[in-house]
């Protein structure tokens, strides 16, 4: 109860004072199948240190000592020591040994509680063994019918005080309650125990067979105490009832309860303990899943969080290298078309020089080059930012446009599926649509070996968004098992897609490549087609 280096005598003096006066409190409830003390004395060895343990059997010997002088027993100190002095010996070895092996003293799980029970069970018939030994000696032929009933009485009576006194002890003080969880113990005993208590104690003042259903109604409130209030519960319920029915019995001068009765308190007490620490037990699972899943909550908008700012980071990349692209692009057909549109402007004035000269083939040769570096010029414009696009729309760009022209240089059979309307989705999800359809035809030209190109695409409203779903496979080989070494165009696409949020979703084919994208765009409401 007290650590070592806090110890003083002082403390030993007054917990064996207080000790004193609980035994000779105790002393009176004693029947032959209810040893009250004896649990008194199980509980505090066990939730006391050794070194107090002196001061807890010198009080017990003071209290049984009076005991025996105001009753005036015949025994004489030989008699005395004999008959007291083994019992105390016999649990202080069984807990000892029992510390030894490390037990922990607690009820907040049925584990810890079966290890207590099975404790005092192996203490009390320890103490039974002693006692029939002694009783063995001191009669020296005793009948077998007084040595099973003294056995039994010792047995049944010295467990069921273990069950109503040591719970009480480890409540107090190992396992304190919140002054919320106590306030509830307090109402449910005014609104709960009082008036069962006042039932059962009028069932028990009549006269048989009243007094035994009393008994067995009695776990009624013990089992309510123990869903409620866990092992804490169960065990001041069982204490108070029996208490109550016990005074009943005392002061109406009917015999204390048999062994049967006191059979039914043990099983009911045991099964209602281990009722109530599944109860507490489950009750702290209980609150231990709700603080996860609060964590679990927070750790999940968090992520939502960092999610949404990664989206929007990539999609400021996006936005930031379409502006670079767009930037670029102009740069190059204002600086580079212009200047090869001049040269172009100055090789025609100079052809009939050219042609004088007898150079017309040079004339012919530049026009050539220039040609070839016109077309590039196109194509280079048209990947940084291809004009069809903000020329003609998302659709034509898609069904007319250079994808088309692309594909059918190729030789592959192009057909598209296009439904909705694309100022639905804003700017950034149309450009990437397009996107995705150029680098998936640009892969399916270049390593695909494909005969077909098949374009789908619906865009509709759901739920105030916009919603595109865009549908795109091939004919071809497929891809390869390991993608080419710096190849970045699936990838890339799968980027795109995340940082709009999108779902991108390669699907498994026989033959060629087959994929699902839908993105989501939230310019929905910025536009109202006419119907």
């Amino acid at each position: 109860m007290s650590s070592r280096s806090s110890y003083t005598p002082w403390k030993g003096l007054w917990l064996g004072l207080g000790y004193f006066l609980l035994w000779l409190l105790l002393w009176p409830t004693e029947q032959p199948y209810w040893m009250l003390p004896y649990g008194l004395r199980f509980g505090a060895l066990l939730l006391a240190p050794l070194r107090l343990w002196p001061w807890l059997i010198g009080a017990e010997f003071a209290a049984t000592a009076l005991i025996t002088v105001a009753q005036h027993a015949p025994l004489g100190w030989m008699g005395f020591v004999l008959g007291e002095l083994p019992e105390p010996i016999v649990v202080m070895g069984c807990l000892w040994l029992i510390r030894r092996a490390q037990l922990h003293v607690s009820m907040r799980d049925p584990e810890d509680v079966s290890r207590l029970l099975l404790t005092a069970a192996f203490t009390v018939a320890a103490t039974t063994v002693t006692d029939a030994a002694l009783l063995t000696v001191i009669h020296a032929t005793p009948s077998s019918a007084l040595l099973m009933k003294a056995l039994g009485q010792d047995l049944l009576g010295n467990y069921v005080g273990i069950l109503l006194v040591v719970p009480l002890l480890i409540m107090l003080f190992r396992a304190h309650m919140s002054s919320r969880a106590l306030a509830n113990l307090l109402m449910d005993g005014l609104l709960v125990m009082l008036p069962s208590l006042a039932i059962l104690l009028l069932l028990a003042s009549h006269a048989p067979p009243q007094p035994q259903f009393a008994r067995i109604l009695s776990l009624a409130p013990v089992l309510f105490f123990a869903f409620r209030h866990g092992w804490r519960g169960a065990g001041l319920a069982m204490l108070v009832s029996n208490l109550g029915m016990t005074l009943v019995d005392h002061f109406s001068g009917r015999p204390a309860p048999d062994a049967t009765g006191q059979l039914f308190l043990a099983v009911a007490g045991t099964g209602a303990l281990m009722l109530g620490s599944a109860t507490d037990a489950l009750r702290r699972s209980s609150e231990r899943v709700a603080e996860q899943n609060v964590y679990l909550a927070a750790v999940n908008r968090r992520l939502d969080q960092l999610a949404r700012q990664l989206r929007d980071a990539a999609r400021g990349n996006l936005q930031a290298e379409e502006s670079q692209r767009r930037h670029m692009a102009a740069e190059l057909h204002d600086e580079l078309g212009q200047n090869l549109t001049a040269i172009h402007t100055h090789l025609k004035l100079a052809q009939s020089r050219l042609a004088h000269a007898g150079m017309e083939d040079i004339g012919t040769s530049i026009s050539t080059i220039l040609q070839h570096m016109r077309k590039a010029l196109h194509r280079l414009l048209d990947d940084l930012r291809p004009a069809v696009l903000d020329e003609f729309g998302l659709m034509r760009a898609l069904d007319e446009g250079p994808i088309r022209d692309l594909l059918t240089t190729a030789g592959m059979d192009y057909r598209t599926e296009l439904h909705g309307d694309p100022r639905l989705l804003d700017e950034d999800t149309r450009t990437a649509i397009y996107r995705l359809v150029q680098e998936s035809a640009t892969n399916a030209v270049k390593h695909a070996q494909a005969a077909r190109f098949h374009l789908r695409l619906r865009i509709g409203e759901r739920q105030g968004g916009a919603l595109a779903l865009l549908d795109i496979r091939d004919d071809g080989v497929g891809l390869p098992t390991r993608m080419p070494r710096g190849g970045r165009g699936l990838q890339g696409m799968r980027d795109r897609v995340t940082s709009l949020g999108g779902l991108f979703r390669l699907r498994p084919e026989t033959q060629g490549v087959h994929f699902r994208i839908l993105l989501r765009s939230s310019n929905a409401s910025q536009f109202t087609p006419r119907m």
